[in-house]
């Protein structure tokens, strides 16, 4: 093959891989806008920061979204999620739990689970609690560019889910969502790739 074959096939090849990168941003974004109020046994909350034992705007977003699940009678209990960051004293859960309580959850609907540090270990270890719990059907909460990755862990681990992003977001302009989705699709790719190997 000659140089300028070989050059025209880089072309066409980078050009296949931008316009797949593109649909998936696409497909991520749209998905994002995907609200299914139906009632299911749990909402399962996403975890992210905490500071000083306050939820960060991110996690308050998404805890105030399952409050509204939960007060509208979409979900009957909530299973908060998310480990200790480094230096903190207590678990994303345990700050969701707190807030969740001083808004008028009762405890006794409340699970959390404070193991977790990404999304893929949320969703497992919310799973396996709510298996103990004889909970089967599962409102996903995060935020609108997080769901189509977490809805596809989900059901790759047999959950049966119902997507349900929060309304508001700390990400609203378009210079803190850019930076988000493009992570979101380099690690929702990472997650197609290393479905074979699970």
């Amino acid at each position: 093959m000659t140089k300028k074959a070989l050059g025209k096939l880089a072309i066409v090849l980078i050009v296949i891989i931008l316009v797949l990168i593109s649909y998936l941003a696409y497909s991520i974004w749209s998905f994002g806008d995907k609200v299914e109020l139906v009632k299911s046994d749990a909402a399962i909350v996403l975890g992210a920061a905490a500071w000083d034992g306050e939820p960060s705007p991110v996690l308050r977003e998404r805890i105030n979204h399952a409050i509204w699940l939960y007060e509208n009678g979409y979900v009957d209990t909530i299973i908060f999620t998310g480990g200790k960051g480094d230096g903190d004293q207590v678990a994303e859960s345990e700050v969701a739990r707190d807030y969740a309580i001083s808004n008028n959850v009762d405890v006794e609907d409340i699970l959390i689970e404070t193991q977790s540090k990404i999304t893929e270990e949320n969703l497992k270890y919310a799973y396996d609690m709510a298996t103990k719990h004889n909970l089967e059907t599962f409102t996903i909460v995060s935020d609108p560019l997080h769901m189509k990755r977490a809805t596809l862990m989900a059901k790759s681990m047999g959950m049966k889910t119902y997507s349900s992003p929060t309304q508001s977001s700390a990400y609203e302009t378009l210079n803190s969502k850019i930076p988000y989705i493009f992570r979101e699709v380099f690690f929702y790719i990472g997650y197609i790739l290393s479905l074979p190997f699970r």
